[in-house]
């Protein structure tokens, strides 16, 4: 993993395992839950998921992912569990299992950055330069404002060789966040 992917991963590893910040645009929230038929056995997919969190942030990731496994065995519509199992799978370097909760979350709750910008990283880990692109498009339309969304694009497009959009991704990044040193690096890498 090259430097910068390995500071944006460590930016997005450092997320707080709540997906309950993911928006502040109450059209964009994930579509109510069906009530269970039957009473839930040992805790609800949401009881497993705040266990999960917990365990993920006192660094017990296998415990961890066990949890986040029942609670998507459960409810394997609950986005919050696919995505937080995807950042601990990403902090594991298990890309491949990342991008799948990832799209799943993705498939889920559309129109949210934090999946697409989540698997974009990943694919950039995996050299996968186009389909990183693709995603973080996507992101900033989702999320205009997100600094990290646009410095991850600008990699992105450098990367793919995009000279021109890599250094208007970084521009935006350094608009929005000014003392954002990775996406000054990568103007400064450019000539720009």
């Amino acid at each position: 993993m090259s430097a910068p992917v390995v500071l944006l991963a460590l930016g997005l590893g450092g997320c707080s395992f709540d997906l309950g910040s993911w928006s502040s645009a109450p059209e964009k929230e994930a579509a109510p839950k069906v009530a269970p038929t039957a009473p839930a056995v040992a805790g609800d997919a949401h009881g497993h998921a705040t266990r999960a969190q917990a365990l993920a942030k006192s660094g017990k990731t296998e415990e961890a992912l066990a949890e986040f496994d029942k609670a998507i065995t459960i409810d394997p519509h609950h986005a919050e569990a696919l995505y937080n199992r995807g950042l601990l799978y990403q902090r594991e370097r298990q890309h491949q299992l990342a991008v799948d909760d990832f799209t799943s979350a993705n498939g889920l709750t559309p129109q949210r950055a934090e999946p697409l910008l989540a698997r974009a990283i990943s694919y950039l880990a995996m050299d996968k330069f186009k389909e990183a692109a693709t995603d973080l498009d996507e992101a900033v339309q989702a999320d205009p404002q997100n600094a990290l969304a646009w410095t991850t694009r600008g990699q992105a497009y450098e990367r793919l060789g995009d000279k021109d959009k890599a250094k208007a991704s970084y521009g935006r990044a350094i608009a929005i966040r000014p003392r954002d040193d990775a996406a000054r690096s990568g103007l400064a890498r450019l000539g720009g």
